[in-house]
Order: structure tokens, then sequence, then C-alpha cells
């Protein structure tokens, strides 16, 4: 345990059981605590195989303070699905109040210890040490992600038990704490899926009329019955930063079945998920919404499962199958795009099949396409039957079939800044047709609605924004959107929710926004690549540029960076991670196929998918 605190001194060992489908073992893992008032990190055991359980040693027979306070902090890195093991490191009534579950805090190395000076000495009965390190992140108690930032100071009290001579920590810091290698061993994003809603019962649909799904990203413990916590964090509801814009099938009060303490497919790829009287109230539809929700979030984990089946007691509520549920709800991540769209070196809007390996782009059908507006950049609506650009000029937006023969007309947005900088962004299209800019007039910033592509653009109201938004991408679930930033030349990527008016015509707000990329200080480019995730270009204080992906609530997701490549200007992806990522480079268009180098397809500049 502890990569964290790997090739630090190790003076104090303690041991944690390592338990495989083969047996048991023992690895030696190891803490130091200083007993004088320097600073050190407590050091642990390297990482170890990600399928292997680890189990803390509890206490030894009169063991020191110390070596309390180190085997504390390893039994917060190990297995034990309750904590069992960390709670014989405290004293009975610690034991009994101590709540594990409120948060988790990350820190950037293992926690370091600082003995107080004046908490007293092993030889007597009170020992003071105060846990520090550099916040990173922490998780909160509905198991939540947000990046965090400056200095962790935690105080921890030991006493001595007077009849057994015992030590034990009666006052433990609040929570988990530990550092980020550990934490990233130890957990795992999953993704919860809920139904988009807009004012009143209205849900926000696609136009195909299904309603959007909406990931909700999560921390899981990696090996302790994941598949069972996910469906019970679903069933707990949405996180604080979408409970306002999601609904959920399950009734209140629905939860699990007593007995159930995990959750296994079985070889046909068919999971039954046993759930509580309350739960078998829902009707046909609702227990369908429930399944959906289910079979979307565990195949956010796992591949194995394609099928749901609700049980109460000896009642089958209902069987759904990925293709019932995809009916259902609209996933981005499940709806692959036709084509990739950029501007070619005549101005024109241009396409080529999306995940093919066509290099020669047709114009495409329709007024955008033959070229009599010279264009900067475009978007088009995610059916495929809409399209948006901005002129070369920035100054104005037009909006036109792709169908042919079909007219442009006036735009039906016009920019006054004064220079092509501080005018028109690239537009972006949500799931149920309305388009989305914003003008970077410093004189009249504004982040601007067209409902269906149309009519008077609304003001969105974007409450606690500080800055100038310099791009905008709406997710596929309509809920999210993504909001390129600029306060003090610096840029950063901001994620927000899309709280829709009560009636049709009032404007939407955007509100909840927080940062995506707290280690980046300009972020250039940015494009949504699934359901909870964004691909970001952009770069470190005193760094060079670089291409990575991000999760919407600032964590690193588990994917491998793409490939480095240079004088990159605008970035394209699609939810669906089946077609490649596209980029504007100083070599024009170029992609990236799976497992391969970027490579050269054509002129071009401003790709985008649908979206």
């Amino acid at each position: 345990m502890g990569a964290d605190r790997e090739g630090r001194r190790r003076t104090a060992p303690a041991r944690a059981a390592v338990y495989a489908a083969c047996g048991a073992v023992l690895l030696a893992g190891c803490a130091s605590m200083p007993d004088s008032g320097d600073l050190r990190d407590v050091a642990s055991t390297p990482r170890q195989d990600t399928q292997v359980r680890v189990f803390a040693m509890p206490p030894s027979k009169d063991a020191s303070a110390t070596d309390i306070v180190s085997g504390f902090l390893e039994a917060l890195t190990s297995d034990d699905p309750h904590y069992e093991t960390a709670r014989k490191y405290l004293t009975g009534k610690a034991a009994k109040s101590w709540r594990p579950e409120r948060s988790t805090t990350v820190l950037a190395d293992g926690p370091g210890t600082v003995v107080d000076p004046s908490g007293g000495r092993e030889e007597g009965s009170d020992y003071s040490v105060t846990l520090t390190g550099t916040r990173v992140a922490t998780v909160d108690a509905q198991q939540s992600y947000a990046p965090a930032e400056g200095d962790y100071w935690q105080p921890v009290h030991l006493t001595r038990n007077t009849e057994t001579g015992q030590w034990r920590i009666d006052a433990p810091p609040a929570g988990i704490v530990m550092g980020k290698s550990d934490f990233q061993r130890n957990y795992m994003s999953v993704n919860k899926y809920y139904l988009a809603s807009g004012s009143g019962t209205q849900d926000v649909a696609d136009t195909t009329g299904r309603t959007a799904a909406v990931a909700d990203p999560v921390y899981v413990r990696r090996r302790v019955e994941p598949l069972a916590q996910a469906v019970r964090s679903l069933i707990d509801g949405p996180t604080s930063q979408l409970e306002s814009v999601v609904r959920s099938g399950f009734p209140r009060g629905a939860a699990l079945a007593k007995d159930v303490t995990a959750l296994t497919p079985d070889e046909h790829s068919k999971l039954t998920v046993p759930l509580n009287d309350k739960a078998a109230r829902a009707d046909e539809d609702g227990c369908e919404e429930m399944a959906t929700q289910l079979l979307f979030t565990l195949q956010s984990l796992t591949p194995a499962v394609d099928e749901i089946e609700l049980r109460s007691g000896d009642e089958q509520l209902c069987l759904l199958t990925e293709d019932q549920a995809e009916a259902i709800a609209d996933r981005g991540s499940a709806t692959r795009p036709d084509y990739l769209y950029f501007v070619d070196d005549e101005q024109r809007m241009v396409r080529l099949p999306a995940g093919g390996n066509a290099t020669v782009a047709e114009p495409v059908p329709g007024a955008l396409g033959e070229g009599g507006t010279a264009l900067r950049s475009v978007a088009v609506s995610r059916d495929e039957h809409t399209a948006a650009g901005v002129s070369l000029d920035a100054k104005s937006l037009y909006v036109g079939s792709l169908v042919s023969g079909g007219s442009l007309g006036e735009p039906v947005l016009v920019s006054e800044g004064a220079t092509e900088e501080e005018r028109l962004t690239p537009p972006s299209w949500d799931a149920g047709g309305d388009l989305w800019a914003a003008d970077r007039n410093p004189d009249d910033p504004r982040l601007l609605v067209l409902e269906k592509g149309a009519g008077e653009p609304l003001e969105v109201r974007t409450p606690g924004l500080d800055g100038q938004v310099q791009a905008v991408r709406v997710a596929a679930d309509g809920v999210r959107i993504a909001l390129i930033v600029e306060k003090d030349g610096d840029r950063s990527l901001l994620i927000g929710r899309i709280e829709r008016g009560a009636q049709a015509g009032d404007p939407p707000t955007v509100r909840g926004l927080r940062s995506a990329t707290p280690e980046l200080e300009e972020v250039t480019a940015m494009s949504w690549a699934g359901d909870s995730r964004l691909v970001v270009v952009g770069r470190e204080r005193g760094g060079v540029q670089q291409i990575g992906y991000v999760q919407v609530d600032g964590s690193a997701p588990e994917a491998s960076a793409p490939a480095a490549l240079t004088g990159v200007k605008d970035i394209a992806a699609s939810e669906d991670d089946r077609v490649p990522l596209v980029a504007y480079s100083e070599d024009g268009i170029v992609r990236l196929p799976s497992g391969m180098q970027w490579q050269k397809v054509t002129k071009g500049m401003a790709p985008v998918y649908p979206g």
C-alpha cells in the first residue's frame, strides 16, 4: 500500500494481509513517525496488482504511539469494506463516532506527520501529532470528486489506556486521508446515469423525442464490490451538482434488498438486482426507467452486463435488454456520427465520413457548402439535418439546412465587436436542436441561445461567472455546458449545468460553474469526448502545449493521453469513442486513429463532429 510514500526510508514496519483467489500471503508495509518536531512522510508499500485485495493488520500488542498512527494511516488505504481494522486503532468511543464515508481527502503525497512538542511523550499518557500535506482533491459523502488546493493540517490525539497500557487514537482525522497514488489504486470513477429533466414534468429530450441520459460521475472503491457500491449510489440519487436538472426512476425509499452484499452477472450477461418492497411500487414505465439507469451505470463499470432483471422478493418487476434501454433514453456515447465537418481552404463547409480513411472532402448540401459566404467556423445539429456557420470576419452567424437547394438568408446573430477576436465564438448545438454561441464584444459580452436555431437570441444568465467566455460546447445530454473562460490573461475550462426556463421563451441559466482543469493556465481548445469526459488542449504554467482528457469533475480519467501533436489550434471529438480524434494544426486537418499516430488528412480548419 501507499505508492505515494514509495522510496522513503522506512523504519517502523507494518504488515498487511493480501488475499488473492489462490490464497493469502503477507506483505511488509512500512511507516515511519518522527519522535521530534521535524516533518517526514509516512511510508508504505509500493503499488500492488490492482486485482489483489489488501487488508491491513490490527495493532500489535504494546505498539508505540507512532506505530499506532502509522498503522491507522496504512489501514485507511486497505480494502477493508467497513474499515473495521482501522477502527481497532481508535478508542472505543472514537471508533463508534468516526465516519469514514463522509469524506476522503487526497494529498499530493502520503500524509506527513509532525509531533506536537507540547503534546506529551510516549512515556506519558497523552500524545499529539499533526497530519500534513498538500491538498489535491476531496471526495464528499455523495462520492463526488472536486479538485482542491492549499495545505492540509489535521491534528490527531492519542491516549494510553490506564488499565491495558495500550495506545489508541481518541481524536482521529475527519474521514479518510491518503495520497494521490493510493487514491488512484483504491478508487475508480463510475458514471451513474439519470434522466434529464426540464421545467415542470417535461424531460429534456433529443430531436427523436427520447429522454437524454445524463452521466453523474462518482468514485467507488475499486475492489470492494464496486457493482453493488455503484447501484447503491445510483439509488441514493444524483449529486448536488446535477440534482436540480435530472430525475431518477427510483421511487423514494427504494433500496437494494437487505441481504444483498454483492452483485454478479450470470453467464448470459444478465444481472439480477434484488430491490426492496418500496421499489416494487413503481409502475411498468418507472421500472423500465430504473432498469435503464442501472444498465447504463453498470456498463460504465463492466462490459459484461447487457440485460437487467429487477426483482422484489419472489416477484420479477421487469426485464430490460440493452436495445430496450436505448429506446427509452439516449446516451451521447452510443450515438455514432455520420460525418466529420470542417471548413476547407475555399472557406466552404465540407464533410468526410466519420471513422473512415477518406481524405477527399465533399461540400455539404445546401448554401453553407456552396461558398457564397466565407466561413470561419461551423457546427452541425446532432441529427445532422441543420448547420450553422460563423462568417470569416466572425461578425455574423448563419443557419442553413443541409439539403440541396436551401437558401441561407440573413444572419441570425450579429456581433458589434471591433475585431475578429472580440466577436462570435464557434457555435454549438444541443440535443434538443437549440443553438449556442458567445459574443465576445468587450462592451457587451453575452452567452446566447437561439431556440431551434432561429428567432430572437436569448441571453443566458450566468451567475457566478468570473471572466469572459471564449468558447462554448454543450454536451449531448443537453444538461451540461463547457466554457473556456478568460480572466487576467489565463484561460480555464469551466463546466456548468443548464437550468431551463419554466416557459418557452424564458432564457436558461448556467449554474454551478467549476474548473475541470485546475492545473492548466491556458486552455485553447476543447471538445466533449464522452458522456462525462472532454479532450482539452492546454498548457501548464511554464510548460508546453499538451493534449489530454479530463473528467467533468476535474479528475483525470484512466484513459491514456492522446499522442503528442504540435501547433494545435482546434480539436474535435465525438462522445462516441469509436470515431477518431481530429485536430486542426499547422499541418491542416489531422486525425488520430485508435492505436496509431496522427495522420494528415487534408487542408482545412475548424473541424467538428455534430454537436
